[in-house]
């Protein structure tokens, strides 16, 4: 029998308290007034109190039975990942309640709920304990976290070659659009925003090298103009939250926290008035939270009336398969909703689009043994070394399918990087202590 002392007991309020921010946050994404940052009507985002009684059990229930696995099982990459897409599917099972698709809520409710147990077995039981790894010398890892940094900064310099703007009067969505960059570029661009860069923020810390440290998040802040997109602004603000999380607390402690904290600031300042002190609510409760699970709302819909994709979303497979849609699966969608060009998590994209809801626990739980393979390949690392090298993972992972993750984000580079990343420094250098201690944490 698994024990429950004082940090399950813990882990469990915290857990509880954050499912409660989720649910509070979306009453008053619905209700809030006035909406100028967001308008509850037009993104589909309803609440009526006469289906509190079915979203409330739904939720609670969901939580209890999903939420008792972060309470007992260790931390693990597949851990920091699966609670943020517990969260989401938290999220999903409150919005169904009261959405105004007509797909079948139940149905879609349970297969949701499955993909998240599906998708949390191999994710979060695999792949801890065996350690495999090719590691390489430390002066020779050193030289290529060296090469990562410089090739990061060509390819933003390539890319502000083509594009350098900050839009100073709003509309970085449609800003956004108009940017034009060679494939290779681009492809380059968004590697060393979601993997290169932040795994050299991890090891320039845990090296002590505080002038490439600077170097580093120099890089992320000019990722902002050259993509315009709010994560490359934020991204060094975040990575540095995470480590300060991991310095204070275990890293458990730090996964939860590092969404309740965020999205409890994004309510406080909310009595403060509109605009500005919703922005942090607009950012983190509406943006990182609500959208993901939004999108599953959208996707149930469009594909309980409309033919799947048989995964032709992944460009590869395309160019051998008959794809009922020529366009990708973002601009489908902005379309048909005018919400904007957003993809979808691997739950929408690789589950609901690709096999529909029946099969898409299926899809979720060989995710999940993806995932696994990376807690496999990161087993021996500090907790919180990988916390902060993989910090935007589990965001990209929310936002993308695991396909996109995979080649256009750099989740294999990522996992390559943790492969070979060797050990012995974590054991005889003298990095600062959160990022240096290979004991286990809670």
């Amino acid at each position: 029998m698994p024990q429950f002392g004082k940090t399950e007991k813990r882990l469990t309020i915290l857990v509880a308290l954050h499912i409660a921010i989720c649910c509070i946050s979306l009453i008053v994404i619905a209700t809030a007034t006035p909406k100028t940052l967001i308008d509850a009507d037009v993104f589909h985002i309803h609440f009526r109190l006469d289906a509190l009684w079915i979203a409330l059990p739904t939720v609670a229930l969901f939580s209890v039975v999903v939420g008792c696995l972060f309470i007992f099982y260790p931390f693990s990459i597949g851990y920091f990942v699966g609670f943020y897409f517990f969260s989401m599917t938290s999220c999903f099972l409150w919005l169904t309640c009261f959405s105004g698709f007509p797909y079948d809520h139940l149905r879609a409710g349970w297969s949701a709920a499955i993909s998240c147990v599906a998708f949390l077995l191999p994710a979060l039981l695999l792949g801890r304990s065996s350690k495999l790894s090719l590691e390489v010398s430390i002066t020779t890892f050193d030289l290529i976290v060296s090469l990562a940094i410089c090739l990061a900064a060509i390819a933003i310099a390539s890319g502000a070659y083509h594009n350098f703007s900050i839009p100073l009067t709003g509309g970085l969505a449609d800003a956004r659009e108009t940017i034009l960059v060679p494939r290779p570029i681009g492809y380059l661009i968004w590697i060393s925003s979601s993997a290169l860069l932040p795994f050299a923020f991890a090891y320039s810390l845990a090296r002590r090298w505080y002038k490439r440290l600077a170097i580093v998040i120099l890089l992320q802040l000019l990722l902002f103009p050259v993509t315009l997109t709010k994560t490359a602004l934020f991204a060094p603000l975040w990575l540095t939250f995470l480590h300060l999380l991991t310095t204070r607390t275990s890293s458990r402690y730090a996964v939860v926290l590092s969404l309740l904290l965020p999205m409890s600031l994004g309510l406080l300042l909310l009595p403060f008035g509109f605009p500005t002190a919703g922005q942090p609510f607009s950012i983190i409760n509406f943006r990182m939270v609500a959208i993901p699970a939004l999108a599953m709302d959208i996707y149930n819909d469009f594909f309980s009336h409309n033919e799947l994709t048989h995964f032709c979303h992944v460009s590869l497979l395309k160019t051998v398969l008959t794809c009922p849609y020529s366009d990708q699966l973002s601009i489908i969608m902005h379309h048909e909703y005018r919400l904007g060009y957003f993809n979808a998590s691997l739950f929408a994209t690789e589950g609901i689009a690709s096999v529909g809801v029946w099969l898409a626990p299926v899809s979720a739980f060989v995710c999940g043994i993806v995932i696994a393979f990376a807690n496999r390949v990161s087993a021996g690392l500090p907790n919180a070394f990988i916390l902060v090298s993989g910090g935007m993972l589990p965001q990209v992972l929310l936002n993308v399918p695991l396909s996109v993750a995979i080649a256009t984000h750099g989740a294999a580079l990522l996992c390559l990087l943790w492969y070979l990343t060797p050990r012995q420094l974590f054991i005889f250098a003298a990095p600062p202590k959160s990022l240096s201690s290979t004991q286990p944490t809670p």
